[in-house]
């Protein structure tokens, strides 16, 4: 080290890349002597900086060298510190407590707390309050604040009530926690941490090392930290070298910086830093050693003036001009983020264009990260996403959610489909087999809910309607083989008070039966089957009183707390960093992606139990001190040799706000030189090149030969209307399906209706007190909605007493009910016409043929134009004698709507035509005679005006050419 009088603090300016400058200086200081080297040590804040100086090393180690020890100090609530750190002499340390079984353990206390407090939670929500409480315990203990001076303090009675709630209450779990700490026999990691710290601050103190000490880019400013920097500052072997300290700026600037209300600024950490070594910002001298790069220290200059503080901007508009310049510092604002991810991703392709050339993306947005990653593989190119991916998103983390929702939601369709179609699910040979059958029982589960459990299902698969039974029973004979990995699930989903371990032991067991060992595989797999042996601990420290529904919530955050990171692997010139991983690392071309208000910086969290006065009282650090984190990463990369801002100018939902920061360059520079060029590649890549052409309106007209020969009589006004849609039911085979899950829509409770009507005639007799008991059972049935039941229940019951009531009118006046639901024929116009009549009765003058809706009936309009004429086409089976035992003349032809007309639930329309059958007969004559008959094409939407319906309009490509012409 240099041999300079007093404290020995450095800097590595942001124009230089910290890593390389820190590797240069120490192989210039101790490359010679090898074994000098070897007996150093290296301290930097985690195991993402060991790695960024590793590669740095290995970029110089040309032959061959061996490394001093890099040692990680340990970011609070984040890891633990290094081993090197932690000596096996002196007096002995209790081991940190778990990290998981700590946050159980509060979990526990939690509810137990809110409990006494009549405020009860369930252990999902106890789990997320007591990550939030361990976040807090580690800043007090960091900030080395007893937890007893929370019951202090003055401002206490100055609080909201819901504030006041909130410091009693951790007051009190904070009070509770030593007790669990003792049982366990253990501390708390940043305790521990600075009781390891200490020691080795006063062990150096006492006795320098015989090799060098360099603590290098620690930037935390917690106390334990600072008070060991501060002694290796001292110490003759010892050195701090500290990332982008300005030391450029106006002295009064640097005393404004240090005010809490100054902590968002990206100087405001470094400033308490060096307050707490008591090293005074003329004491930092700059790293002197590798290459400076001075045609960057003008841009580091204006990065430096576009972050001061407010009151310091006026001199924007004195400062000479070099410094209001950012030469090689680009922006690109992106109409989407999938152009933006598109656009970075084309600008990395291009810098490996120029040998030898680095090039990285730097975004807290894994989203945008995970969209680049994709892009590359256009190209060939595997780039490592070191920021990692959450296990909740990887497929092993959705199949462990897949399995808890199955069981939480007892096998509803739309969880279980999900899960046995999952990609991990018999992925071996067996696969095609196994997605055969879950097509078959994707089939069947379409429509309403069946009853919840294996028994619901089983009952479900084993019953239906005589149209549906093929399909059912094609999926149960499938089902039936495979439903025994499910009934351990489900039998400990269903125990009265299950424990955790067993809930996760039951999910387990599911995956393993699912899924095999493929499920555990890989880094994904891996990190899944530790989280699962962690959960197995830590359970029984955990809530006692544990809701199995808890479970999906629970695990839900845990999964997306953990971070998969790929293995090295990746392209050798393209990376991409979160912003903890970009510290200490540059390149030769860095693109900062996401820079939207939100993304960086992100939004700060409230803390749920201290409010921010309490904060303040106590003296800890406001929520904004992550925004002035994020602000010196980015102030830190605007030093690389060529830089990239991106942005997106909207999401998903809404416009976007421009990042704080880019808001600030652009107020200082007048506006940031723009890439159109990246811009205008990202929309031009996957262009079509000439103008689209849209489809014109389809007419098939297939051959006679081709063309059905019978009709049912609810089709004409479909063939009338939208040819189209005909033809592609008709004659191209192709039907809508319901929903899987659907809610029972207006088919259903038509279906339902007909049905109890026509029971209430064959079996009952139209007994008036039978019809109101039908519909309550109907009603009564497990797999009913409820919000179904409770909606359409009276509506129905008040609708069944007015058509009991008609009936009996009806029977006064001498028209009886002959037939219920009757099917006929007939040959008609060259083609077989058929139909179900809902009723037909027999009047003192004829026939009356009655059709039941739900909805309102056809209007006056459409029935005299000849698109609604089912049941004039039923009165022309009937007087043809086309229905088996129905003899005589239709004369009355009546729509009864269930629907509710004015305050009353009924009504009665009867067509008005002079000539019901003749007018029907003439009109379907017409019809088959262009379509079923003749070469007339299948136009679709003829008459869109009678044709609602949109099940086909996907395949006719309706949006197209519907209102662009002819």
């Amino acid at each position: 080290m240099p041999d300079r009088g007093g404290p020995k603090v450095f800097t590595i300016p942001v124009n230089r890349n910290f890593a390389d400058a820190l590797v240069n200086g120490l192989m210039t200081q101790f490359g010679r002597d090898r074994m000098m080297l070897a007996r150093g040590m290296v301290l930097v804040p985690n195991n993402r900086a060991v790695r960024a100086i590793t590669d740095a090393f290995v970029r110089r180690a040309e032959p061959g060298l061996l490394l001093p020890r890099l040692v990680a100090v340990g970011d609070v609530g984040d890891e633990a510190m290094g081993v090197a750190l932690d000596p096996a002499g002196g007096a002995p340390v209790p081991a940190a407590v778990d990290p998981l079984v700590r946050r159980f353990a509060m979990a526990r206390l939690v509810q137990q707390a809110r409990a006494e407090l009549r405020a009860p939670v369930d252990a999902a929500e106890a789990l997320r309050l007591a990550t939030e409480l361990a976040a807090t315990l580690d800043t007090l203990q960091a900030e080395e604040i007893e937890p007893a001076k929370l019951r202090d303090l003055e401002v206490a009675n100055d609080l909201s009530i819901h504030w006041q709630k909130s410091l009693d209450l951790i007051a009190l779990l904070l009070d509770r926690w030593p007790e669990e700490l003792a049982r366990m026999g253990r501390i708390d990691l940043v305790q521990r941490r600075n009781i390891l710290l200490r020691r080795q601050a006063e062990a150096w103190q006492t006795d320098s090392p015989s090799g060098f000490v360099v603590a290098a880019g620690i930037t935390t400013s917690a106390i334990a930290v600072a008070h060991l920097l501060r002694t290796v500052a001292r110490i003759p072997s010892g050195t701090v070298v500290l990332p982008g300290v300005d030391i450029d700026c106006a002295e009064e600037e640097w005393d404004a910086i240090a005010a809490p209300a100054q902590e968002s600024h990206p100087q405001h950490h470094l400033r308490l830093l060096l307050d707490r070594m008591d090293i005074a910002r003329s004491d930092v001298s700059v790293w002197r050693w590798g290459d400076g790069h001075s045609s960057r220290t003008e841009r580091a200059r204006a990065v430096s003036t576009a972050f001061a503080p407010a009151r310091f901007t006026d001199k924007w508009n004195s400062i000479e001009a070099k410094f209001r310049r950012l030469p090689g510092v680009r922006l690109a604002e992106f109409a989407t983020p999938a152009d933006e991810a598109q656009g970075i991703a084309i600008a990395l392709r291009e810098a490996l264009e120029t040998p030898a050339k680095t090039a990285a993306l730097i975004t807290p947005d894994r989203a945008l990260a995970g969209r680049v990653v994709e892009h590359l593989k256009r190209w060939g190119i595997n780039a490592d996403d070191s920021g990692g991916r959450s296990l909740a998103a990887t497929p092993v983390g959705t199949l462990i959610l897949s399995v808890v929702a199955v069981a939480v939601e007892r096998f509803a369709p739309v969880p279980l489909l999900s899960l046995l179609k999952h990609p991990l699910v018999k992925a071996d040979d067996s696969r095609l087999d196994w997605l055969a059958g879950v097509r078959l029982l994707d089939l069947a589960l379409r429509g309403p809910r069946p009853a919840p459990g294996l028994v619901g299902l089983k009952s479900y698969l084993a019953g239906g309607e005589k149209r549906e039974r093929g399909t059912r029973a094609a999926a149960e004979g499938w089902w039936n083989d495979v439903s025994e990995h499910s009934a351990p699930l489900e039998l400990a989903f269903s125990q009265n008070r299950p424990t955790l371990s067993s809930l996760i032991e039951a999910v387990r067991e599911t995956i393993q039966a699912l899924a095999g060992d493929s499920a555990w595989s890989g880094a994904a797999g891996r990190a899944a089957s530790q989280l699962f042996t962690d959960l197995t601990t830590a359970a029984s420290e955990g809530p006692q009183d544990f809701d199995p529904s808890a479970l999906q919530p629970m695990l839900r955050q845990l999964l997306a707390e953990i971070a998969v990171r790929p293995p090295q692997g990746g392209h050798p010139r393209i990376s991409i960093w979160g912003l903890l991983e970009a510290r200490l690392q540059s390149a030769d071309l860095l693109i900062c992606g996401g820079l939207n208000e939100g993304v960086w910086p992100t939004n700060a969290a409230p803390d749920p139990w201290l409010a921010p006065k309490v904060r303040s009282e106590l003296g800890l650090g406001g929520l904004d001190r992550r925004v002035g984190l994020a602000a010196h990463d980015l102030a830190t990369a605007l030093g690389g040799r060529e830089v990239l801002l991106t942005r997106a100018k909207r999401d998903a939902r809404s416009p976007t706000i421009s990042s704080r920061f880019l808001l600030r360059l652009e107020a200082m520079l007048g506006g940031v030189e723009a890439d159109e060029r990246i811009v205008a590649l990202a929309a031009a890549i996957d262009a079509h090149e000439g103008k689209a052409q849209p489809t014109k309106q389809p007419k098939p007209s297939p051959r006679t030969a081709l063309r059905p020969t019978v009709i049912s009589v609810t089709e004409v006004d479909r063939l009338k209307a939208d040819p189209f849609a005909f033809y592609a039911r008709r004659i191209l085979g192709l039907s809508s399906i319901n929903l899987v899950d659907a809610d029972p829509g207006p088919a259903w409770r038509g279906t339902m209706v007909h049905a109890i009507f026509d029971k209430w005639f064959k079996e009952d007799a139209l007994d008036r007190a039978e019809l109101a008991e039908r519909v309550i059972r109907m009603f009564d049935d497990a797999a009913m909605h409820p919000v179904v039941r409770a909606l359409w229940q009276p509506r129905l019951m008040a609708a069944m007493d007015w058509i009991a009531d008609q009936v009996e009118v009806d029977r006064d006046k001498g028209r009886t009910v002959i037939k219920s639901e009757i099917s006929g024929s007939i040959e008609f116009a060259g083609v077989r016409l058929k139909g179900v009549a809902d009723r037909i009765d027999q009047g003192p003058t004829g026939l009356a043929i009655i059709d039941y809706k739900t909805g309102k009936p056809p209007t006056a309009k459409s029935i005299a134009a000849g698109y609604s004429m089912q049941l004039g086409l039923l009165g022309l089976i009937a007087s043809q004698r086309g229905f088996e035992g129905v003899s005589g003349t239709p004369t009355e032809f009546e729509y009864w709507s269930l629907s509710k007309d004015k305050d009353a639930f009924g009504k009665r329309a009867k067509l008005k035509l002079d000539d019901v059958v003749g007018s029907a007969a003439s009109h379907f004559a017409e019809a088959a005679g262009m379509w079923l008959t003749g070469s007339e094409p299948f136009t679709a939407k003829l008459h869109p005006e009678y044709a609602p319906y949109g099940d086909y309009d996907q395949l006719m490509r309706l949006d197209e050419w519907y209102g662009r012409g002819d």
